[in-house]
């Protein structure tokens, strides 16, 4: 196991080779700065270079190193709320933006993944299993709606076939999406990396932004021991925005997640017939899927400390076994975790101060989405922003609290929310 006990995972372990990239040492001059080199970042740099736009990105440790390349690989088409919310918050006219963007994205992936011929195990197939009976109607409901008003078909799956798509967890049901699906994450962020380079981005790692100066004109950044100079600044940084744009700071609370993978296992399809991705209707939900060598992953319960547990695996597999009872005594190979950045309302925020973009808070549902939204800043690098304005429309409020008080507040109300799931 690696010294970082956050570091310890799947992914990294059957990564595709990557080189490097060194330090930024030196002045420099482009188009469009990007400062994090996860999913938006990443699709950012592409979208920015394909447009024509000199690009440079940063990276304070590696590609993929936060969320982007650590998280369970949930291939979730749409965002945290359901279109019925959606719809009776903002209206139709603008729901149908949202969901324009939101499920599309879903094409967005797919199209990168097959464009530039990228190799992350992508399969098709993602369930939501219900949790509690209530939930499975509620889940019926949302589906007959999204069908009715928005044209997205997905498969209402009764509790008496729940088996074709999971053997455990008791579950009552569940509707299955044949668009979502599951991929390597790392492998996913590692092919956009490539792409980016071929197609002219400079890419430097290990190199740690300071905050950003708007000079009216241009922008400019100090960073690693060197600097930038640029027209455009993409913030892509997630839980890391704060340190580098403190203003952003109180708009989100870093959440940590932890997952697990078992050794390969040879009733893997007898626990995931369909080799379906699978997350339940709990507020703090399980999440698990099969990799490609047959190994289950899964992601179980939330800290609300920074602090990882003395035993990462111990932990989540508490929450493996209440579901699949067989596999108590299975080896875990890796262990690992990292924070999501979770806003108020569980919505991404979006938006533009001065010459910077940014997107952020993407709340744990971000696999897809964050895709979609690297390509939305480029558009509105180039002054195109009716797609990107639709996300950053969306109202926002900061945790209270302050900078002292915003996260053990959010804490105490994420922890009322994750009690009503033992009710």
């Amino acid at each position: 196991m690696r010294s970082d006990p956050l570091a310890n995972s799947y992914y990294a372990a059957t990564a595709h080779v990557w080189e490097t990239q060194a330090s930024l040492a030196s002045a420099e001059d482009c188009d469009v700065a990007i400062i994090g080199g996860g999913f938006s970042g990443l699709s950012a740099a592409l979208a920015c270079a394909e447009k024509g736009l000199s690009v440079i990105l940063l990276e304070a440790k590696n590609i993929g190193f936060g969320a982007s390349g650590r998280n369970g690989g949930q291939l979730i088409p749409g965002l945290r709320w359901s279109m019925r919310e959606i719809d009776a918050e903002f209206g139709r006219e603008r729901a149908q933006a949202i969901f324009d963007l939101a499920y599309g994205a879903v094409g967005r992936v797919k199209s990168r993944i097959a464009e530039y011929h990228i190799p992350c195990d992508a399969k098709a197939g993602h369930l939501e299993a219900a949790y509690k009976p209530a939930h499975f109607d509620a889940m019926q409901s949302d589906a007959a709606f999204v069908a009715q008003h928005f044209g997205w078909e997905a498969q209402i799956v009764p509790p008496r076939d729940i088996g074709q798509h999971i053997n455990g967890g008791g579950y009552h049901g569940g509707i299955y999406d044949t668009q979502g699906g599951h991929f390597h994450p790392l492998n996913y962020a590692l092919g956009l990396a490539k792409a980016a380079q071929k197609a002219g981005v400079l890419i430097y790692e290990n190199t740690l932004a300071q905050t950003p100066e708007d000079k009216g004109t241009h922008v400019e950044i100090r960073a690693g021991a060197g600097s930038l100079t640029a027209k455009h600044i993409i913030m892509a940084t997630d839980t890391w925005t704060g340190a580098i744009a403190p203003e952003l700071s109180s708009y989100t609370v870093p959440i940590m997640n932890y997952n697990i993978a078992t050794a390969p296992l040879s009733n893997a399809d007898q626990l995931l017939p369909s080799d379906a991705a699978i997350a339940d209707s709990r507020f703090v939900l399980n999440y698990f899927r099969l990799s490609a060598d047959k190994r289950l992953i899964f992601g179980g319960g939330e800290k609300y400390v920074q602090q990882p547990p003395a035993d990462i695996a111990a932990f989540v597999r508490k929450h493996m076994v209440q579901v699949f009872p067989s596999l108590a005594d299975t080896p875990i190979d890796y262990a690992w975790g990292g924070a999501v950045g979770v806003t108020m309302n569980r919505l991404p925020h979006m938006g533009r101060a001065g010459n910077m973009f940014y997107a952020h808070g993407f709340s744990g549902h971000g696999a897809l989405v964050t895709t979609l939204a690297g390509e939305l800043m480029a558009e509105a690098v180039m002054g195109t922003m009716s797609r990107f304005d639709v996300f950053a429309n969306v109202p926002h409020s900061r945790f209270p609290g302050g900078k002292w008080l915003s996260r053990p507040l959010a804490t105490l109300g994420l922890l009322y929310y994750a009690m009503r799931d033992r009710l």
